[in-house]
């Protein structure tokens, strides 16, 4: 048997126990082999077709209506992507991605303001945390829908009409991280740093909850942000990058694109908390600078700083790939618990195929070439 077709068999029997019923292990299956299908748009009716079915009902009802829980399945996504990627100075990263969604049904939808779509549109936000190691594999662990707290929160007819628990109150989206960190370090994943931008940066709420339990972090901030010097002045960090020298700066790349290894100038501003310096970035193109607040418990040194802040463009690569790759926006579905499912399970397909990366085969062929299900694929 082929690598990948032996990796996914046994990925399969170790979702099987999620789902009590036999027919709904068989449509996991089914979803699960679609997701990584090469299809232009992994929706209902693609899938359905792509995997042997005449309509899409049966796999719409697997998501909508069938008793599973997703939230043990992303517990199994955060094992299974441990059991190949852990590593001790791994760093975690938080992002929102913005699913662009017509009406107003969708649960968390309305007219807001996406950076993946760079425009205020109507849409869905979701919030993510990516693990990123020291070889360059990286992962989606977790993930919270934002739900906007007037729009939705202040309708509970609204948010019963879109499966929002009841029991749901609002969380901003630092708030959202913060509960996704606990749960990764409850299930005892090993990393040394954590990484974001503005949003998340700039939010004091964050920046205590992570220093109280002492993960160290470099996250963006804004240009206006304000700090005490070394020398006690309080000064605004746009002004203080101003003020360095020629000689402050360092060139050093932060990571590879693309395009190649992404190199930039970089400066280090002293605060008057030696375990909270300041990072400037400068882009060699046109000169714009982009700011970071560090938390730097270890003291580790600027080398280190500058690495975790180029850790900030992987999670971006994670979307591409999952959307890519394993139909992460492409889902037709409306309630929350239906939102949370696709999800995970684009979660899961998405580290099956980093395993698959990283793990050495010849002549292995590639899971999605398949064009249906296998002969020793029925259902029960």
């Amino acid at each position: 048997m082929a690598v990948w077709d032996k990796e996914f068999a046994a990925l399969c029997a170790r979702m099987e126990p999620l789902f009590p019923r036999p027919k709904s292990r068989w449509h996991a299956r089914q979803y699960f082999r679609g997701l990584m299908a090469p299809l232009k748009r992994k929706n209902g009716w693609t899938i359905a077709e792509h995997v042997g079915e005449k309509e899409p009902k049966a796999l719409q009802r697997f998501l909508n209506l069938t008793p599973w829980d997703a939230d043990a399945l992303r517990d199994l996504v955060v094992a299974y992507a441990m059991e190949r990627f852990a590593d001790p100075q791994s760093v975690l990263i938080a992002d929102p991605t913005g699913f662009a969604k017509k009406g107003r049904k969708s649960a968390g939808v309305q007219r807001q303001y996406s950076g993946t779509l760079g425009r205020i549109d109507n849409c869905q936000i979701g919030t993510f945390l990516a693990y990123v190691n020291p070889a360059g594999s990286r992962v989606l662990l977790d993930r919270e829908l934002y739900i906007p707290e007037h729009s939705w929160f202040a309708d509970r007819d609204r948010c019963a009409e879109a499966g929002i628990p009841a029991e749901a109150v609002f969380r901003t989206r630092p708030q959202q991280v913060a509960v996704m960190i606990e749960r990764a370090l409850k299930a005892g994943v090993p990393f040394a740093w954590f990484t974001a931008d503005e949003e998340f940066g700039q939010n004091p709420g964050l920046r205590s909850w992570l220093e109280e339990r002492r993960i160290a972090y470099v996250m963006g901030v804004p240009k206006n942000t304000g700090f005490a010097t070394a020398d006690g002045d309080s000064v605004v960090i746009e002004k203080a990058a101003e003020k360095l020298r020629p000689s402050a700066w360092q060139r050093r790349a932060c990571g590879i694109g693309a395009k190649g290894f992404r190199v930039y100038d970089w400066a280090l501003l002293e605060s008057d908390d030696p375990e909270h310096p300041f990072l400037v970035r400068r882009s060699l193109d046109d000169g714009e600078l982009a700011y970071y607040h560090c938390y730097n418990p270890r003291r580790e040194g600027f080398g280190a700083l500058v690495r975790v802040a180029g850790q900030r463009w992987p999670v971006e690569e994670c979307f591409e790939a999952a959307k890519q790759e394993a139909g992460l926006d492409n889902y037709q579905v409306r309630k929350y618990d239906a939102w949370c499912r696709h999800i995970t399970l684009a979660m899961l397909a998405l580290a099956f195929l980093a395993a698959m990366v990283a793990t050495p085969q010849k002549g292995a062929r590639a899971l999605w070439t398949t064009s249906g299900p296998h002969k020793d694929e029925q259902p029960g």
